[in-house]
């Protein structure tokens, strides 16, 4: 375990950082530390960043638990618009010079600079979400049976659905989000087979603002109000900003993802229109490898999260969804056969 210190670090420091790290993205720093082997947890966020209210800032509430609980100094990087994979690489390898660890690429993008500051920093721990194919030994794949909550978003969806026809949107056309069209495409089919499900992709490419273009989500999602659906699911990160907005200014349902939206605070005046979110716990795996470097035992390898371990799920907040008894005990059905193997989700 690391010695936990307390010390004020002073302000040369911070400054020291956050020029270390002005080219490949702007930086927060925050915590206490005396010395190299004192900082913790860092994540570098994907497209989107910080303040997207969906995955980005999932990753950042897993930092603040893991800062609050090993009172260690932690660091979160913003990514800049065009970047490289060469940029995300020196990124991540300015955070492990400056003795980081664990370091974190929130999102696939990071796929190859992870592996590679991996190779350069073999003591150090790396952790990168949503991908599974880095096989380092000082390497965290943490990823997400994202279609089993997405399935239930479908059961969601088709028990709410007045018009039969429900909406889906995704921010890039990659099989990671091909995972949620598929798992909720089958929740709603399985759930009532007269209801249609319409489908759309905002970009081909990430670089092309899937992720990032609420203007887009909401366009697309009107779209499909226009077309008469009720319900409108949206795994497009910032992008679903625009889809919820759409979905309250037509008094329709919208779906969240990834965090519990009807909870973000951005996205209050809309809440009452977020029926729930298919959510995965991205806080919980980049604290539980916070947690793991700290006790001495770092995580490795695929450490995967579904419905049988409770990282992946539906919210309750909302109390019209939550006292759904019929929708509620739905949803508890195909929740059990997804678990015990009876339901067999696609993930494409």
């Amino acid at each position: 375990m690391r010695r936990i210190s307390r010390i004020t670090v002073a302000g040369a420091a911070t400054a020291s950082l956050a020029l270390a790290l002005s080219a490949c993205g702007s930086t927060s720093t925050s915590g206490s530390s005396d010395s190299k082997g004192d900082k913790g947890l860092a994540i570098a966020y994907d497209v989107g960043g910080k303040g997207d209210q969906s995955f980005n800032d999932a990753a950042y509430a897993g930092l603040e638990q893991a800062k609050k609980e090993f009172g260690y100094q932690t660091a979160d990087v913003e990514p800049t618009e065009g970047e490289t994979d060469a940029d995300k690489e020196q990124r991540l390898v300015s955070l492990a010079k400056q003795g980081y660890n664990p370091v974190v690429g929130v999102g696939y993008a990071y796929a190859s600079a992870v592996k590679a500051a991996a190779e350069k920093f073999p003591k150090t721990t790396f952790g990168i979400v949503d991908d599974a194919t880095i096989n380092t030994k000082n390497v965290a794949d943490l990823v997400f049976n994202e279609e089993q909550a997405s399935y239930l978003a479908g059961v969601a969806a088709a028990k709410t659905s007045k018009t039969k026809v429900v909406g889906f949107v995704g921010g890039v056309d990659i099989p990671l989000i091909h995972k949620f069209q598929a798992g909720f495409a089958q929740g709603v089919k399985d759930t009532d087979p007269k209801v249609k499900v319409l489908s759309q992709y905002l970009t081909q490419t990430a670089e092309e603002g899937g992720f990032a273009s609420p203007d887009k989500g909401k366009t697309a999602a009107e779209g499909q109000i226009e077309k008469k659906a009720d319900v409108v699911y949206a795994a497009a990160g910032l992008s679903g900003q625009g889809v919820i907005e759409a979905a309250a200014a037509s008094k329709v349902w919208a779906i969240g993802v990834d965090s519990d939206q009807y909870e973000q605070e951005a996205l209050a005046k809309y809440k009452d229109s977020i029926l729930t979110s298919a959510m995965k716990d991205v806080a919980k795996a980049v604290y539980n490898l916070a947690k793991s470097v700290e006790d001495g035992k770092p995580e490795t390898g695929i450490v995967r999260g579904d419905l049988k371990t409770g990282e992946v799920s539906l919210s309750n907040s909302n109390p019209k969804f939550a006292d759904d008894a019929e929708l509620q005990a739905a949803i508890k059905t195909a929740k059990e056969k997804i678990i015990s193997g009876e339901i067999k989700v696609k993930s494409s």
